[in-house]
């Protein structure tokens, strides 16, 4: 690697607050709000609004689109037969 011209690739906490978990990974991102992590050094912290543990897809909550619902209703709206082209 050319020396010089890659950023800083450091320890990161990210957070996510809706579901209070919380991970450390390295990364080029920065941040001036700091967090003490669990080993007793503190660690730029990064807030996440989306993270596995909120998301509905890995937590199982995910809802399941209606389709054939949702096609019924077309018709019912425009009439049986009618396409987009």
């Amino acid at each position: 690697m050319k020396p010089g011209i890659h950023p800083a690739y450091e320890p990161v906490v990210f957070r996510d607050r809706a579901a209070g978990f919380a991970f450390l990974t390295r990364s080029t991102a920065t941040s001036d709000t700091t967090v003490e992590w669990e080993d007793g050094r503190t660690y730029p912290v990064i807030d996440v609004e989306v993270s596995s543990a909120s998301h509905p897809f890995y937590t199982g909550t995910q809802r399941i689109m209606d389709t054939a619902g949702r096609v019924e209703r077309f018709e019912r709206r425009y009439g049986p037969g009618r396409r987009a082209r």
